[in-house]
C-alpha cells in the first residue's frame, strides 16, 4: 500500500509540475508559443508514464520468461484502483493543459496585443485573406484597400494578425510552421487563424492538401517586419493600386 501511495504522489508531483512549466522560451508567435508550450507539458507527464511501461515490461519478460506453466491473474484491487486514479489524474491534466491553449484569445478570440515580453502594444489587427487555388495562393487584403500581394504576406511585429483562409476550388492546406499556424483552406468556407508574430523574418508557407499534379509548387512567404517598414510597404502598396 505504500508503494502504491508513493506512486501516486510521484505522478502528481510530475503533474503539478507540467502544469505550472514556464512556456518555451524565444518563440516565433503566439501560436508558437502555445504549441510548443502544450508539448513540453504534454512530454512532462509522457515520459514518466512512457518510462514507467517500460520498465514493468521489461521487468515481466525477464521475471517470467522461463515460465511454462502460467497461471490465471488473480484479482487485485488495489492495484485496479491505483491505475484508475492515475489514468483519470493523466486524462486530468492533458484536458486542462489542453483547454489552456484551445480557450486561448490567440486561438479562439481576438488576440492578445502584447510582444514577445508580455508588454502590451498598440494596435488593431492586420486582415490578410489567402485564398488558394490550382495550383498556387492569391494573397490580399480587404480591409486595406483590398490589393492583391500573389504569393507574399507582410505582417508588424508585435501586432495581432487575422489570416483568412479560403480556396476557388478543392480543398487546400495553409501551413507556415515556423509560425504555428495550419488551417485547411476550403471551397466556399473561410477559416480564420489567428496570432501574433514575435520575431521579424521571412517564413515559408506551403500547402499540406494533395490537391493535383503541382500541389508540391504552392508555396507562399510570410514576411514579418517593423511596424514602421509595414506602414511604409502598406502606403506603397495602396499608392500602386490607386
Amino acid at each position: 500500500m505504500r508503494k502504491t501511495r508513493l506512486a501516486l504522489v510521484s505522478l502528481l508531483t510530475v503533474v503539478v509540475a507540467g502544469l505550472v512549466a514556464d512556456p518555451v522560451a524565444a518563440q516565433t508567435s503566439a501560436s508558437a508559443e502555445l504549441i510548443h508550450g502544450l508539448n513540453g507539458k504534454l512530454l512532462t507527464i509522457a515520459i514518466p508514464v512512457t518510462i514507467l511501461v517500460e520498465a514493468i515490461l521489461i521487468y515481466t519478460v525477464v521475471k517470467f520468461r522461463n515460465n511454462d506453466e502460467p497461471s490465471p491473474t488473480k484479482e487485485n484491487r488495489r492495484l485496479e484502483i491505483t491505475w484508475t486514479i492515475a489514468t483519470a489524474i493523466i486524462l486530468l491534466f492533458v484536458g486542462v493543459a489542453s483547454y489552456g491553449v484551445l480557450a486561448n484569445e490567440n486561438v479562439s478570440g481576438q488576440p492578445q496585443v502584447q510582444n514577445a515580453a508580455g508588454d502590451a502594444v498598440d494596435g488593431d489587427p492586420v486582415v490578410v485573406r489567402a485564398e488558394a487555388y490550382q495550383w498556387g495562393w492569391e494573397m490580399s487584403y480587404p480591409e486595406a484597400g483590398n490589393f492583391s500581394t500573389g504569393t507574399n504576406i507582410v505582417v508588424p511585429v508585435d501586432r495581432p494578425v487575422h489570416i483568412r483562409v479560403t480556396s476557388r476550388d478543392v480543398i487546400h492546406g495553409f501551413h507556415a510552421p515556423d509560425l504555428a499556424l495550419k488551417v485547411d483552406a476550403m471551397p466556399g468556407q473561410v477559416n480564420t487563424i489567428k496570432t501574433v508574430p514575435y520575431e521579424t523574418g521571412e517564413f515559408q508557407g506551403y500547402c499540406t492538401e494533395y490537391c493535383g499534379v503541382a500541389h508540391s509548387q504552392m508555396y507562399f512567404t510570410i514576411e514579418v517586419v517593423s511596424q514602421e517598414e509595414y506602414q511604409q510597404w502598406l502606403d506603397e502598396q495602396q499608392n500602386s493600386n490607386e
